[in-house]
């Protein structure tokens, strides 16, 4: 793993592909081990843009029936968070009476998640749990429950692997940290 450059920021490497992905298998079978003997069938709400890659693998390891949907928000311009989050693409399904896993890529402030649970609840979801790639305790200062953790991170920029900067990095396999020498 080299050094990256996207626009005027370089990365270095921070997280190796097979670390990810063995993050992955341990949160799949949390999830599993949680909704593998339940009679309902949940819906896996994936984040847009930055959790597609995330939600993908981790579908491919849950042992139960789900229904995949998703939800566009935005609240990050460059390397900020602009602490304002914007739904740019509403709920692709019915959650009413449903149970909700939601599928982040990273979960810093929290701004993202309060949204999420307010639409949730105003669309009749019966439980929500939330579920996180990345996951940033010491910026985190809401009241909701992260249920699930493939793994926690200092409060450091990063991209690939679903994440981006301003829309490029997201197709890396490894995950970059901004490299501040």
């Amino acid at each position: 793993m080299e050094h990256i450059k996207i626009f005027d920021k370089t990365f270095k490497p921070y997280i190796r592909h097979d670390e990810i992905m063995e993050a992955i298998d341990k949160v799949a079978e949390k999830i599993n081990n949680d909704f593998r003997n339940s009679s309902e069938t949940p819906v896996i709400l994936c984040v847009l843009n930055g959790s597609i890659v995330f939600t993908a693998e981790l579908m491919q390891r849950l042992d139960f029936q789900c229904q995949l949907a998703s939800i566009k928000l935005k609240s990050y311009s460059g390397t900020q968070s602009t602490g304002c989050v914007q739904t740019a693409m509403g709920l692709t399904c019915d959650v009413k009476g449903r149970t909700v896993i939601v599928v982040e890529d990273i979960v810093d402030t929290g701004g993202t998640i309060v949204k999420l649970d307010s639409i949730l609840k105003e669309a009749g979801a019966a439980r929500i749990k939330i579920c996180t790639l990345l996951f940033k305790p010491d910026s985190y200062d809401k009241d909701i429950a992260i249920d699930y953790v493939a793994k926690e991170i200092p409060n450091a920029f990063i991209v690939g692997f679903g994440l981006d900067y301003d829309e490029l990095g997201r197709g890396l396999k490894d995950i970059y940290v901004i490299d501040e020498e």
